[in-house]
């Protein structure tokens, strides 16, 4: 064969591989939206038939003997030729470390896990979904055994969702954040606390739709490529490519601010996975190259600009047009202060910005001591609530609001957690950076997110897997990151609201 016709094989393989990648993102967004509860061992079936189907596919002599014909050819092929080839082999050595009936089984196992996790969190019960949550760890400690023995499991399990991350360097990240965080959660707490009783009330789900919509186009989210739905818990898939794109989000009646951030939130994913440059639809290079670089998107359109006085002013007359009677007696800066309230609280995902890290410090933990065989499964639920007293300050009633609030788990995602906060402090690093050309005040007091928008899409969004995220991070910033510019932020803009 010569260099063409690999690189044809190459680029079929990619279509075909895209092609079960979209069925099975079918599958699971049907599964978490509008599924029938008992359709569970119906997608099992498909989805087991579907994972055999693309290991054979990725780990087959042909494509093999593709990749490592262009491996050994690399210095030929063009910048974006030479990424594809060296994420596909590297893809292709490791799965085939993994014996295909344990490939398949775990996915089947996932299938049953997500199943069961809704009916558990629905039940409050933990003893329900812990023995699949034992197997979901057993097989990631196997995994982990298969492809990198050399490393510490929870090593490899962090690596997967960040490149070159590990327990290290989180512990390091997380001591960096820890010092400044938690006097300033004190200082807060003795200050005079902020009126949050505006966005408590009565919100109908088609009201709270409406305006979900009324956010994603305000955000600049193209609605005719990315749909919404709704959820237990709120997520982004892309359906095969960027050019299909689905979020979710869920009502809750008595809290309007919880769908607004999620579909903020959400969105920020969205425009990411939406922008990868056109070139690389259907390849292995399209979409966001790490959850970490995923989250300081997410966090970003959610926190620092969502969140911001700024945004408040211009969106407030759209919130009092979707809510007219709840609205009614209150300002915008009552509007601010109050999605913008800091207090210690069960879920993670209706944190502030300033306890949000300890949620996640929380789950490192106990995965870290899941992975290293220091906590049993069976006691997750107990250590979950003990962590929550000590980081917190706040007593768990029950296993919904607690150890089974999170679907990751349920999905195989562990080592996931610490790119929330690894996220929430690339975003505010960036912040800092986008400030230097882009009036980002100016930008949100307009409505106006193209400049914002186009500034992610040059520096983050078109390089989709491009580069390490390392490596576009370090250049979309200038410099090393820091996450500094992260506590600073938060010291100065909760130094205000509260006057400490």
């Amino acid at each position: 064969m010569n260099l063409q016709e690999a690189l044809n094989s190459f680029n079929d393989w990619q279509n075909k591989l895209s092609a079960y990648n979209h069925a099975m993102s079918v599958i699971y967004y049907d599964a978490a939206t509008v599924a029938p509860k008992k359709t569970a061992a119906n997608r099992a079936h498909a989805l087991g038939i579907l994972s055999e189907e693309t290991y054979k596919l990725s780990t087959g002599d042909e494509i093999v003997s593709v990749l490592e014909f262009l491996d050994s050819h690399k210095e030929e092929l063009n910048e974006k030729e030479q990424r594809m080839v060296y994420l596909a082999y590297k893809g292709m050595k490791e799965m085939k470390k993994i014996p295909i009936e344990d490939f398949i089984a775990y996915q089947e196992l996932l299938v049953k896990a997500d199943d069961v996790w809704h009916k558990a969190k629905e039940d409050s019960d933990f003893e329900l979904f812990r023995p699949v949550l034992e197997e979901i760890f057993e097989y990631n400690k196997k995994f982990a055994k298969y492809c990198a023995p050399e490393k510490h499991p929870y090593d490899y399990c962090l690596d997967q969702y960040e490149k070159g991350l590990n327990m290290e360097k989180c512990d390091e990240f997380f001591a960096t954040l820890k010092a400044r965080i938690v006097p300033l959660i004190k200082k807060i707490g003795e200050a005079e606390q902020v009126d949050d009783s505006c966005i408590h009330g009565d919100f109908d789900e088609l009201s709270q739709e409406k305006f979900s919509l009324e956010l994603m186009k305000i955000m600049g989210i193209d609605l005719g490529v990315c749909g919404l739905g709704t959820t237990e818990h709120p997520f982004t898939t892309s359906i095969g490519s960027h050019h299909d794109v689905r979020i979710t989000t869920h009502y809750q009646r008595d809290n309007f601010a919880s769908s607004m951030f999620s579909v903020i939130h959400e969105g920020g994913h969205a425009l990411y996975d939406m922008h990868s440059d056109d070139e690389f639809a259907y390849t292995n290079l399209d979409g966001g190259v790490s959850m970490g670089i995923h989250e300081s998107q997410s966090r970003f359109y959610e926190n620092l600009l969502g969140r911001s006085e700024a945004f408040v002013n211009y969106v407030f007359p759209k919130v009092c047009e979707c809510f007219p009677n709840q609205m009614k007696g209150y300002t915008a800066h009552d509007l601010y202060k109050a999605i913008n309230l800091v207090t210690p609280s069960l879920i993670r995902t209706e944190a502030d910005e300033v306890t949000y890290c300890l949620h996640v410090m929380v789950r490192y933990e106990l995965e870290k001591r899941v992975m290293s065989g220091e906590l049993e499964v069976k006691n997750l639920a107990n250590e979950w609530n003990k962590l929550y007293k000590e980081y917190l300050g706040v007593d768990v009633p029950n296993d919904r609001e607690g150890v089974l609030q999170d679907s990751h788990w349920s999905g195989g995602s562990v080592g996931y957690f610490p790119s929330y906060a690894l996220g929430s402090a690339y975003g505010a690093h960036l912040l800092h950076k986008m400030r230097e050309s882009v009036d980002i005040e100016k930008c949100l007091a307009e409505g106006n997110f193209e400049p914002i928008n186009e500034w992610n899409r040059e520096h983050i969004w078109k390089y989709g897997c491009l580069k390490n995220p390392d490596e576009l991070l370090r250049e979309a910033l200038g410099e090393e990151f820091d996450p500094t510019y992260f506590t600073n932020y938060l010291e100065e803009k909760y130094s205000k609201i509260y006057n400490i």
